[in-house]
This record gives structure tokens, sequence and C-alpha cells, in this order.
């Protein structure tokens, strides 16, 4: 839809300074659409207004509903990032990033009667209760309110505080050292408020990074000026509550070795449809794993500037290192803004190698998974699409053919060609290939020998398949998508093995004029796939669970198909050798006995009366077989 005040907002872009500032979108009724900043004003609105074929559909969904638009002058590009930030933070506007995670907010509810109660919700359900949050991270609080009730032995049941009666007992709670017992006045409320008041005070910290640590520094002290005092029944009472929040850690904690404070941001991407997840690292505990989904906003570098500068605004617990999965666009300014909200340097990292990158992976596989449970895709589609980025195909390879070489100290030469349609074997277009020029056990030569007579049939049969197209008036895009034969480029061919494979495979490429992305599989000693070769090195796909499993697939899958292929050629021919070396029996005469008998031991048995019997088998041919066979 074409907005109709296009001209009238090309022209006012046109009009702007040449200066850093802030520009917010508006639509028809005046509400804020978008808030951006800008180190030059006039450059970067003017594109919004300009042609909309290189914009996102986010992008250009948003220029649709534009009807005018103000703008705010800044002194420097770093006061126009702090100024977005916080007018986005004020208008929430429809276009920008609002992180809008896949659980909700949740809530710590401490209900407002006598006896009071901690517990956890999804939503404000009282008004008079009193509430700590919203947070975003519905594991976080959940996991810390029951560790609040453990260590503090505060109740998590709906009975009435003191019970009456003389059948009130205490629940299992009690007998294991969880609960104090209300119901059945093992505390007074005095020392149950206390209690709640401290739980309180814990979650204050829990809920936020380095919250057990600071609340254990602070039982310490305590336990510390209790000794000191001779107050030795208070003091153990401190020792047993940080013990427990210890022991309760453990329990959360995931075995990162290594680890500092730290957040990871990974993405991922299909089509304009993005998922980042966060993982939030404190002391080697993993405390959450947050998810949430939003749209290409232009480039990759610029929908994590904006998750970066979006998520920060609304958390206060900032860690000296953040872990990203790839650059972000102005990447120093960010370092800079985080750094002065947290009072310390802050880095942006994108690491390369060792436990960052592993961390990494680790959030990223999150992203793919909860990206294809909303998109109820398979385990192969994610895979397909996780190896295009890995391999930073333009497009993720919904065709993949993979080749391999397989011999008997060069006898017998076959070659094996497979397909993949979308992370899945496709058998219909699998192929096999009797090697007949290259010789001594030339892998590289029969390599080139395959591709050659593979591609060499493309160009027949696409012929083919366009005369079928217009024949039947069908479309030759979708007989392309069905092909079975030749016809079909991949979108992307797997060599098992390395680059001296991938090299002989280009030549044959630039031979027929044909630019296909080719990397070679590469095993370890063990014959296990370990990485995948290409002319700039080798890229280790260890780390990424679904390539991992993809790519081993595919080349277990090739290695099998090329040495079935070679035994059944290597065993036939073998076969022939035992029966033309009788007098009188060639090639021919052999296959018409193995047809007509199937195994050699059937033939063995045969009469001279029954042999003679097969057309094209002579009694003389007969007797020779009978007498050959018989002494043998």
């Amino acid at each position: 839809m074409e907005n109709p005040k296009m001209k009238e907002l090309r022209a006012k872009s046109m009009r702007l300074p040449l200066v850093p500032g802030v520009y917010i979108m508006k639509n028809a009724k005046g509400e804020v659409i978008y808030i951006g900043k800008a180190k030059v004003l006039k450059n970067r609105v003017s594109q919004y207004f300009g042609s909309q074929n290189n914009h996102s559909t986010k992008v250009r969904r948003m220029v649709e509903n534009v009807r005018d638009f103000d703008y705010i002058l800044c002194g420097s590009e770093f006061e126009a990032l702090i100024l977005e930030c916080s007018l986005i933070k004020q208008n929430m506007p429809k276009y920008n990033i609002l992180l809008k995670d896949d659980k909700g907010y949740r809530y710590v509810k401490i209900t407002n009667e006598e006896w009071r109660r901690i517990k956890y919700v999804k939503q404000k359900q009282e008004e008079d209760a009193k509430y700590i949050g919203p947070y975003l991270s519905g594991f976080v609080v959940s996991e810390s309110v029951d560790a609040a009730l453990k260590i503090f032995k505060l109740p998590d049941c709906n009975r009435t505080f003191p019970g009456t009666g003389p059948n009130v007992r205490p629940c299992l709670r009690y007998y294991i050292g969880q609960c104090s017992a209300p119901c059945c006045g093992k505390i007074s409320l005095e020392d149950y408020n206390v209690a709640v008041d401290e739980a309180i005070e814990f979650l204050k910290g829990e809920v936020k990074r380095g919250g057990t640590k600071e609340y254990v520094e602070l039982l310490e002290a305590r336990m510390e000026h209790y000794a000191e005092n001779l107050e030795f029944e208070r003091a153990a009472e401190m020792r047993d509550r940080i013990n427990a929040i210890r022991r309760m850690s453990e329990k959360q904690k995931v075995i990162l070795t290594g680890s500092d404070t730290e957040d990871v941001f990974s993405l991922a991407r299909e089509d304009d449809r993005v998922c980042f997840n966060v993982l939030r690292i404190n002391d080697g505990r993993l405390s959450s794993s947050e998810t949430y989904f939003t749209e290409l906003d232009e480039t990759l570098e610029n929908t994590r500037a904006e998750m970066l500068k979006r998520y920060y605004t609304v958390h206060d617990d900032i860690p000296s290192k953040i872990i990203l999965d790839g650059p972000a666009a102005d990447d120093e300014l960010i370092e800079q803004w985080l750094s002065e909200l947290a009072g310390r340097k802050c880095r942006l990292v994108v690491p390369q190698k060792g436990r960052q990158l592993e961390l990494s992976q680790m959030s990223k596989n999150n992203a793919y998974e909860k990206l294809a449970q909303t998109h109820k895709r398979s385990k192969a589609d994610t895979a397909v699409i996780e190896l295009g980025e890995l391999l930073g195909l333009s497009s993720p390879p919904e065709f993949i053919e993979s080749y391999d070489i397989s011999h008997t100290a060069g006898a017998d030469a076959v070659g094996g060609m497979v397909v993949f349609k979308n992370g899945v074997p496709y058998k219909d277009s699998y192929r096999k290939f009797t090697i007949k020029e290259a010789v001594g056990g030339d892998d590289y030569g029969s390599m080139e020998e395959v591709l050659d007579r593979r591609f060499s049939h493309y160009f027949k049969d696409l012929e083919e398949l366009k005369e079928k197209a217009d024949a039947e008036g069908k479309n030759l895009e979708e007989l392309l998508q069905n092909a079975k034969g030749f016809a079909r480029l991949p979108d992307l061919i797997l060599m098992d093995g390395g680059l001296g494979q991938v090299h002989s495979a280009q030549k044959i490429l630039r031979k027929y004029d044909l630019d296909i992305p080719i990397f070679g599989m590469v095993k370890d000693s063990k014959h296990r796939t370990r990485a995948i070769a290409h002319d700039g090195g080798e890229i280790s796909i260890s780390q990424a669970r679904k390539v991992f499993a993809l790519v081993t697939g595919i080349q277990d899958e090739v290695h099998r198909y090329a040495i079935g292929f070679h035994h059944q050629k290597h065993s036939k021919g073998a076969r022939k050798s035992v029966l033309t070396d009788i007098p009188g029996i060639g090639p021919k005469k052999s296959e018409i006995l193995w047809k007509e008998f199937k195994t050699l031991d059937a033939i063995k048995r045969a009469d001279i009366a029954d042999l003679a019997a097969v057309p094209g088998i002579s009694n003389t041919d007969a007797v020779n077989i009978k007498k050959v066979l018989h002494y043998n």
C-alpha cells in the first residue's frame, strides 16, 4: 500500500539538518509508532521515504503508516542514543522492539493478612496485597520464591494460621526442616513476621544478579556479630540459614567452568522473523533463560543493537561482559552507554573460540528451538536454516548434494551421489556412477569424472524439462521442485573429504560456468565428522548440535551409498569370473545362467539336462560347467 503522503514526507526529510538527533514517526492519529536515532538526521530519515525495495517487511509496514514525523537535535550521536532509549521507554512505539517475551511478566506477591504469605503469581490479583516486580523471567522468580520459603521455613500451603482443634498436625515439610509450622503454633507471630521480612529482603536481591552472594555476606556478618556477643543460638541460626542458601544455590547451578558474570545474546532468524535468546549467568550459575520474538530491523546488526538497547533500558543489572553471536551496529556507542549505566566498564564480545563460543552456541540452539516450536518446524528444517547461516549462504539450502568415491585398491571404482531435500534424504534423486576413465585409485580424478558426468547431464535434462513444461502448460519451477533427475541444480554441495575434493569439484563447476557453494566434510582420526572445510580453512560444527547431526547424517549416508554400490559391483564381478573361467562360457552366457539359477550353489546342484535346457546353453557348455564346478 502506497503512503499517500510519501512525496510530502520525502520533501520534509530532505530539509533536515546534517547533525545527530532523534526522529519520531507518527501515524494519522498523531500516535508515536517508531523512534530512532541518527548520526546524520537528513541521511537517515530520507532513506525511509526513498525506494522501498531495500527495506525489510517491518520497515515497509511502518513507512506505510507514517503521516508525519518530529525530530530533536542532539549534540552527539551518544546523546541521541540516550534520548532514543528514554523516549522509547516512555512511549512504547508499536514498531520498536518492545521485549515481548514468550511468557509474560511475573510477580512476587506478599499477602496483606496477619500471617503474611509469599507467593509466585503471573499477574496482580489483589489490590491490597504487596508485589515485588514485574520480572521478565518466570523461571528466576518461581525458583527464588521456592528457595525463600525453604530457607526461612515459611509455609507454601493454604492452611489457617494458627490452627485450632486437637487434630491439627504439622505436615511433612515441618519434619524435614522446611517449615516452621505456624498452623500448629510452633512459631510466634512476631518471629514469623521477622522471617517473612528477611525472606522479602532475600528475594529483592535474589531475583537480581548477585543477590544470593550479597545476602550470604550479610548473614555471615550477622553470624560473626552474634558469636562475638555470645549469642550462640542466633549465630547457629544464621549458620544454618547460610548453609541452606548455599545448598539451594548448588541445586540451581549449571557447571560452567571459569564462567564470570555475563549475559549471552543469540538470535535465530527465519525470513523476517527473529527469535532472541538471552542466557544470564552469575558465577557459573545459569540464573535465567529468556526468549523474545521480533521482526528483522533492516539488518541483523541493527536488530542486535535494537535488542541490546531495549533490554538494558528495563534491566538495571548490567554485567561487565555481554557475549553476542555476531556484530551489533553502533557497538562502541552501546558499550559507552552501558558503561555509564553500570558505573563501570562494560564490553560487547563476539567470541571466536573457547568457552564463550560454547555459551553463545548454547544460547543459539535455544533460539532455534523456540523458533522451530512457534513455526511448528521439524528438527531437519531448523538444522538446514542453521547450516545456511553457519556457512554464510544467502538462504537455507533446500537441496543438498553429496558425493563419495569407493574402490578396493583402485579396482571396481564407483561414485555415489545422495540428495537431501529440506534436511531429509530424497532417495528418488540418488545416483550411482561407475568410474570409467580415472584409474589406479585416483580419488580426485574419479571425483572430477563423476561431477563432469553429473553436470553434463544437467543441461540435457533441463532442456527436456522445459519442453515438457511448454507442452503441458506447466510451470517450470514447480517441475524442478519435484524433478528426480539431474535437471535441478543443488543449493549446496558437500564432498566427503577435505580441500582436495573441494578443489576437484570447483574445477568442474568452472568448466560449466556454474556458481554453487562447495564445502568438504572433514573427519577426525576416529572417522567422526569434525568440521566443514572451505578455501578459507575449516568451520567447526561440534558445538552446533543440529548442524552437526545433519552433516554427520549426510556424510554417513553418502558413504553408505557409495560403498554399498562398490560391494555390489565387486560381488557381481567376482561371481561372473567363476563362470567365465569355464571353457565356452563368456560374459553373456554367464549372465544368462545367473538370471536363471540366482546362486552358484543352484548352478552346482543342477544336472546336465537342466543346464542344457537354459536358452543359449548348449549340451557341451552344460558338460563343461558340470565338470569344472564339480572339480572345484
